[in-house]
Order: structure tokens, then C-alpha cells, then sequence
């Protein structure tokens, strides 16, 4: 269980009647990046979330080691892992990747987010709802003219919220042994109908520890039992737990004058459930087109208009990751070993997952923009 290090007693005074240019509403990665994106650019940026920066991990944290790089991130990798291996009841395949997967430490990378979002002031609150310009918390009403939730699945500033499970929400918990795996350069997937029906189990190597958990597409399987399961079968202890929901399927962008990044907006990759790399790449696009409304360049509306068209863009490739996130659990298992071993020449790998990384790739993050010029009086 996490223990909140959050404001409390005299030090938790009321924000009523506060003020900001720009409101973000949510401090992981979405959070973060949108807040990194307009840094220098001369607006009062106010970030909320109900935990301290880095207080509670939301993900397995892994991702791309190319993001975390271009980010200048790298500070808080844990462990580099150049290959992947996909288990079936009908044997293992591994691949070697034509890019690497990184673990990394949540706190250390929310930190090193956080010290570049510049002048950006962060409070700890729970966002309840929002009317017009106005966001409500446990700590009073904050008024904005550009808000952006990047609270999470739950869109809390949208009305009604994501319920599971009747909303397209997936399922993940795993555990944090702190049994190193220094001789695993694999990012190691379980895809076996006995360990999750439609799903699938992972083992990620990070430096002192491994994160070992398991996913389910259906929201109404429980996974503790499956996590448990693959922990016993690496034989290393269950223990220190952390779970969540996360979408597979893409919302709309923006809704009545919001703009939604990261879970909110269903950025998380289906079949992969992998969701901090688009969190990272649209947060970045969304306080890139903010700076805009911000500098005088663009209005808000053309800032909507602008963020929902480049959601809207990556559509196809969500929709064609869905989809084989309904076929995959259908396939009879050796079919699907078969095809898995198929796919491990290396001409084809480096195809397939060039494919996925291109879907939000580093190389195309908006140029940041200059600080606009301030007179000295």
C-alpha cells in the first residue's frame, strides 16, 4: 500500500480562487511532458495531482530506450533490454529487437521530467470535476483558461466517467521481487491461456528487482492469481504489489474545451498495453500546440482542432493493434507458436517492431520552440 508523503494539516491551505494560464490536471508521465513542452514559454503552468511527483508508480516502467534518451531521461534506467521472448504451451521464441526496451526507476524519471518543466508550479489535490474554466478539488475551486486532463482512465474532468467493467478497460498487476536478473537482456512475455485467458504474463528485468505481473484484455478476469502463478514459476517471492486499469481503445482528444493526453484520451498501445511512450509523445504534442496559444501564435480553438487532428491521424494504427488484440487470444495455440517462430527472422522482426515504434517515434517530436523575448526593465 502506498503511503501518501502528501501535504497535510496546516500545510495543506486552500487553492480557492487560484489562477493559472495553463492547467494540468495528473503528474505522471502525459502530466509531465505536456508541462516539459511549455517550459521557458512564459505562462503560469499549474500541475495537480492527488500524490508528490513520483510518489506512486502507475506502470511495469519500461519503455523504448530511444525515448528515454531523447528526453534525456536516461538517468533513470535501470536496466537495458535488447530482446524480447514470447512463450507459448508450445515452446519460446526470441527475438533481438532492432531497438532496445529500458526499465527504469518511476520517482527518478518523474523527477528529471519534472526539473525540466522550467517555472511550472505543482500542488498536491484531487480533481473532482470541472465547469467552464473552473476545475474543482478537495482544496477549492482553481480557474484556467487551458486545461488539460491527463488525470488517467478515469477522464475526471469528463462527465460521466470510465466505470469498469462495462468500459473498454484492461487489467494489470504485478509484483517487485528484489531478485536482480543481471543475466536477462529479455523483456520476457507469457502468452498461455492456462496463466491468463486473453492475456498475457511478463517478467522485466530492472537492475535490483524484476517487475512480474500479468494482463487481462477482459476487465471482468482477476490477475492476482495469474501473477502469482508466474511469480512462483520464476521462483521469486509476490510481493510488494501494484495494480491498475488501462484502456485499449482510443477516446476523442478533446472534450468541451479540454484537452485529454496519456489514459484520459486512451493512449495506451492495445495488445502491448504499453502506454508511456504515447503518453510521452502526445503530452509533448498538446503543450507544443499550448506554447502556441500561449506565445499569441494559434487560439485555443485552432489548438483543439490541431491536437484532435493528430489524434485522430494515429487512429488506424490503434485500431489495427485492437484488432489483434481480439484475434491473438482466438488462435489455436500452436497456430499461434508457429507464427511467432515465423516472424523471428530477423528481416521480418526488425519490420514488425520498426512498424510499432514508428507509431510514436521520438525522431518525431515537435522542435521545441524559443522562449519568446522578454525586455529587461
Amino acid at each position: 500500500m502506498t503511503v501518501r508523503a502528501t501535504a497535510r494539516g496546516e500545510q495543506r491551505t486552500s487553492l480557492d480562487g487560484e489562477r493559472a494560464d495553463v492547467l494540468i490536471c495528473g503528474a505522471s508521465f502525459a502530466g509531465l511532458a505536456t508541462a516539459r513542452a511549455l517550459a521557458g514559454a512564459g505562462a503560469d503552468v499549474l500541475v495537480l495531482d492527488r500524490y508528490e511527483i513520483g510518489e506512486r508508480a502507475t506502470s511495469a516502467c519500461a519503455a523504448p530506450t530511444p525515448w528515454l534518451h531523447a528526453l534525456g531521461l536516461s538517468e533513470a534506467i535501470a536496466q537495458e533490454l535488447p530482446c524480447m521472448s514470447f512463450t507459448t504451451a508450445h515452446g519460446s521464441v526470441r527475438y533481438r529487437l532492432p531497438w532496445s526496451w529500458s526499465s527504469f526507476d518511476y520517482r527518478r524519471l518523474c523527477e528529471l521530467l519534472w526539473e525540466q518543466c522550467g517555472e511550472a508550479r505543482f500542488a498536491t489535490a484531487v480533481v473532482h470535476g470541472r465547469a467552464g474554466e473552473v476545475v474543482h478539488t478537495d482544496r477549492g475551486d482553481v480557474h484556467a483558461g487551458l486545461i488539460v486532463d491527463a488525470c488517467g482512465w478515469r477522464r475526471v474532468l469528463a462527465d460521466p466517467h470510465y466505470q469498469p467493467p462495462g468500459a473498454p478497460l484492461s487489467r494489470g498487476l504485478e509484483v517487485h521481487p528484489p531478485t536482480g536478473d543481471p543475466d536477462n537482456d529479455a523483456l520476457d512475455i507469457w502468452v498461455q491461456r492456462d496463466l491468463v485467458r486473453r492475456g498475457y504474463g511478463w517478467n522485466v528485468p530492472a537492475g535490483a528487482e524484476r517487475r512480474v505481473g500479468a494482463c487481462s484484455y477482459d476487465p471482468a478476469q482477476h490477475v492476482k492469481e495469474p501473477t502469482r502463478a508466474l511469480a512462483q514459476r520464476l521462483e521469486v517471492d509476490a510481493v510488494r504489489y501494484q495494480g491498475n486499469w488501462f484502456p485499449h481503445e482510443l477516446r476523442a482528444a478533446t472534450e468541451d474545451g479540454v484537452f485529454c493526453v496519456g489514459d484520459s484520451a486512451g493512449h495506451c498501445f492495445p495488445l502491448s498495453g504499453e502506454g508511456i511512450r504515447t503518453a510521452l509523445y502526445f503530452g509533448t504534442h498538446c503543450g507544443t500546440l499550448l506554447r502556441a496559444v500561449v506565445d499569441g501564435r494559434s487560439s485555443r480553438s485552432q489548438a483543439l482542432e490541431r491536437y484532435a487532428a493528430l489524434h485522430e491521424l494515429h487512429r488506424p494504427a490503434f485500431r489495427r493493434a485492437l484488432a489483434l488484440q481480439r484475434l491473438i487470444p482466438a488462435l489455436p495455440p500452436r497456430l499461434l507458436s508457429l507464427l511467432l517462430r515465423v516472424i523471428a527472422v530477423q528481416r521480418l522482426v526488425d519490420r514488425a517492431f520498426g512498424w510499432y515504434l514508428d507509431q510514436a517515434h521520438p525522431d518525431a517530436l515537435p522542435a521545441a520552440a524559443p522562449a519568446p523575448h522578454r525586455s529587461v526593465v
